[in-house]
């Protein structure tokens, strides 16, 4: 391994690190990377996102192209890895967007006596 390919790898699991960190902050606190508090409505739903992105991105990035030409079954694992990646990163576009209204009964029309 070269020294260079070593500086990747590390600095690829540093950023996939502080990605599922943030995850597990957003699903057990609510809390939001101060970047993104203005546009996420539900902090509990981008944490998930968050974790899933990170694992699809460590599969993609440690099957994949920092462990080589990808050949044979790792290619198709790599790109499992990167749907995976995709699909975190539409969860946490999701959190930006309002949850559903919880249905109300139907108000009454009749005063309590």
């Amino acid at each position: 391994m070269s020294a260079m390919h070593g500086i990747l790898v590390g600095v690829a699991a540093l950023a996939v690190t502080v990605l599922v960190v943030g995850g597990a902050a957003g699903v057990a606190t609510g809390r939001v990377p101060p970047w993104a508090r203005s546009r996420v409505l539900r902090p509990r739903l981008w944490g998930w996102g968050s974790l899933v992105t990170g694992a699809g991105a460590t599969v993609w990035m440690f099957v994949g192209p920092l462990n080589g030409p990808p050949h044979g079954a790792s290619a198709y694992v790599a790109w499992a890895g990167w749907g995976v990646l995709m699909a975190g990163l539409v969860i946490q576009l999701r959190a930006r967007r309002p949850g559903r209204t919880p249905r109300l009964p139907p108000a009454s029309t009749t005063a309590a006596s």
